[in-house]
């Protein structure tokens, strides 16, 4: 009913940026909170960062201070500015949106995963 296509990953160097975007598109009625996680080799899924339906956000600890969070409602989008980028920083980065769909079913829909590398 809802599909997430995320893009903007890649290979970095230490200190440098990229930004992901995360479009969501189908049966969507409205979105709530749009989030953002990331998941290393043999870790388990952390969270990142979100932002709420009127833009309010929350983040990690490890990323405050060097990452943004921002959406585009008209664009049913979520961003996410990656500045300052440490080694650490290297995983598999997944947008998580929660969906009101048209039919009044509320649900959390998951992208397919974006990697970003980040060399020292």
């Amino acid at each position: 009913q809802v599909q997430l296509v995320e893009s903007g990953g890649g290979f970095v160097q230490a200190g440098g940026s990229l930004r992901l975007s995360c479009a969501a598109s189908g049966r969507i009625f409205s979105i709530n909170a749009m989030a953002w996680y990331r998941q290393a080799p043999g870790k388990q899924r952390e969270f990142v960062a979100t932002i709420s339906s009127v833009g309010s956000t929350n983040y990690a600890d490890s990323v405050k201070g060097r990452f943004t969070i921002s959406r585009d409602n008209a664009k049913n989008t979520v961003y996410l500015q990656m500045n300052s980028l440490k080694p650490e920083d290297t995983a598999v980065y997944y947008c998580n949106v929660d969906v009101l769909t048209t039919d009044y079913t509320r649900n959390g829909y998951w992208g397919q995963g974006t990697q970003v590398t980040v060399s020292s």
